[in-house]
């Protein structure tokens, strides 16, 4: 396994479904339930059904509201047994990517009901004389997750009812002081996806990455608790950063792998960059 390739694997440390328990809405499945989570959803047989395909929400819950409905309802109560924390912010439940909401679901629950969510990273970068720099975030050492960790310059959960431009647009300003009217510059630059265990379940992301050219005179400003403070890094510095060690949030190191075999640092048609490629579009 070469230093790139562990980060991957590390963010697909799921090798098979196996023990899981698949879990449908409107007989779509959307999701995957650990034993013990299921085990605590049969004390709701109102909501949930179980068969041999698995569990799914109760067939008379025909509208995404009377299902977003029963969903909170749900994670409420699995709250009240210590499964998850909720977080106060909805996220679209979908069957596939690109597929329609069935549901909404409060976003510190989706892991426990191993649904997949979906996100946006920003590369800020600036061109300089000497070649590519790219503004790097220090998160918050208070964060729950990764915290000190090195961030991109925007990044951020996709909420209910928001595409990703307006996701990108709402994170910028919050995050990192940057106007609209800069942030509608971005260049949406692909797709990364991953399917990692998380603390109470399974974490299934689809992160939307951008790239946002900025004047050498812009420097963004945390407007936020996200972040402490932003640096300006030559490519090749982070490069080193992230085949060299542990300090970069776990799947930044993805959406800057896939920066590098954009630019060129790793060739996108050797043996790494081909498997880095495929392992970076493996599907969640």
């Amino acid at each position: 396994m070469t230093p790139f390739d562990r980060h991957i694997a590390a963010c697909n440390d799921l090798a098979s479904p196996a023990g899981l328990i698949p879990f449908r809405i409107g007989g779509a499945q959307v999701g995957w339930l650990g034993p013990d989570v299921a085990r605590a959803l049969t004390f709701f047989p109102k909501e949930v059904h179980f068969d041999g395909q698995g569990a799914a929400l109760a067939g008379r819950l025909r509208s995404p509201a009377a299902r977003s409905e029963a969903l909170a309802d749900l994670a409420r109560a699995l709250e009240g047994r210590g499964f998850l924390r909720l977080r106060g912010e909805a996220f679209d439940v979908r069957a596939g990517w690109d597929g329609p909401v069935l549901a909404v679901l409060d976003r510190g629950a989706l892991p426990v009901f191993g649904i997949a969510a979906a996100g946006i990273h920003l590369n800020g970068r600036v061109m300089q004389p000497d070649g590519l720099h790219l503004w790097v975030g220090h998160r918050s050492r208070a964060k729950a997750v990764a915290p000190g960790k090195l961030d991109n310059l925007v990044a951020g959960g996709m909420p209910a009812g928001l595409d990703p431009q307006a996701t990108l647009v709402k994170e910028a300003a919050e995050e990192a002081s940057i106007p609209p009217d800069l942030a509608l510059r971005a260049r949406a630059v692909g797709r990364v996806t991953y399917a990692m265990r998380a603390e109470g379940g399974l974490r299934r992301d689809l992160l939307h990455c951008f790239d946002l050219d900025l004047p050498e005179a812009f420097v963004p400003r945390p407007n936020d608790d996200e972040v402490e403070r932003f640096e300006l890094w030559p490519v090749r510095r982070l490069f080193e950063a992230v085949r060299d060690g542990e300090d970069v949030k776990f799947n930044v190191n993805l959406v800057l792998i896939d920066l590098f075999l954009r630019e060129g640092l790793i060739d996108p048609a050797g043996e790494e960059g081909r498997r880095l490629r495929a392992g970076l579009d493996q599907g969640a």
